[in-house]
């Protein structure tokens, strides 16, 4: 049970040693300016390995939930599916339900465990095997492996990691998890969440330190892209480097511009880079592109970002 590309080395590698009896999916969406209809990653692989796949827009009570669980399944392994899982559905697992969740619990329970540990400026993230329970990523724990966290990662870069983490893990332990091992309980005292970015959130806050933002920036990127209203536009922000230098000027100011460089300050007398932009209804640009275009009237002393 899976849907982005997060989860699709993970079937690849069950469905090499075991018989995958069905795939579930999130339903095909609309996706781009054409809105075109399109299948998940996770549908994508299924249907090339030749397997069942059900894609029910609400798992519990479909169709498709008695389907699944017709099927008398020994495991039920998930990895970034989407949706809550019945308990019945869970019961239905002759050995056990196994989630693949991307941190390290019981750090990050949620929707949105890579984004918060880059958000939070995390030293390292990871995978950790969980038995699935009603409770949100509540279960015990057969597993976990680590990973270091860099200023050059993004929420692209740390799924692509630790998608190859949880397969790798997944396949070394499944054995055992098969033969009987019992999980251990996690520490109820040390859990946080990581619920799943909001709208609001992607409305970057010029007043964090430059540190902050670039957080947010990385955590938001390949496919959400933070915006801050710039010039009196909505702009979303790609890339930033938070700099060594201090300002005394309010967040938003610019305090530095050349033709191919563009400073900004933000909270605390920090300051930043701007790298890569992109205004609204136009492609992303490199910020010379911008200050030759649209952004060749700005000067050192502007507010061109307005605070939320």
């Amino acid at each position: 049970m899976g849907t982005p590309q997060f989860a699709v080395p993970i079937l690849e590698a069950v469905a090499k040693d075991y018989d995958v009896l069905a795939v579930v999916t999130q339903p095909d969406r609309p996706v781009g300016r054409k809105q075109k209809l399109t299948q998940s990653p996770v549908k994508q692989a299924a249907v090339k390995l030749g397997v069942k796949v059900l894609q029910p827009k609400k798992l519990g009570g479909s169709p498709e939930l008695a389907e699944a669980i017709a099927l008398a399944p020994d495991l039920i392994i998930t990895a970034a599916y989407g949706q809550f899982l019945p308990t019945k559905f869970l019961n239905a697992a002759k050995i056990t339900a196994v989630n693949v969740h991307g941190s390290l619990l019981p750090k990050y329970r949620g929707g949105a465990p890579i984004q918060y540990s880059i958000i939070n400026g995390d030293k390292e993230t990871g995978v950790t095997l969980i038995q699935m329970v009603k409770k949100m990523d509540a279960g015990g724990m057969w597993a976990q492996t680590a990973i270091p966290l860099t200023r050059a990662d993004d929420t692209g870069t740390v799924f692509d990691k630790l998608s190859l983490v949880g397969r790798d893990l997944l396949m070394k332990k499944l054995p055992a998890i098969i033969a009987g091992e019992q999980p251990i309980p996690q520490d109820e005292a040390q859990v946080t969440f990581s619920p799943t970015i909001s709208k609001d959130q992607e409305h970057l806050d010029i007043t964090l330190t430059a540190d902050q933002l670039d957080n947010w920036v990385r955590a938001l990127r390949p496919e959400i892209g933070g915006w801050v209203t710039l010039m009196g536009e909505r702009v979303k922000l790609w890339a930033i480097t938070p700099l060594a230098s201090t300002t005394d000027a309010q967040p938003g100011i610019v305090v530095e511009r050349s033709k191919k460089r563009l400073v900004v300050a933000a909270g605390a007398g920090t300051t930043f880079a701007i790298n890569q932009l992109q205004p609204a209804g136009k492609g992303k640009q490199p910020i010379a592109a911008f200050l030759n275009g649209a952004g060749r009237s700005i000067q050192e002393g502007d507010q061109i970002i307005a605070e939320n």
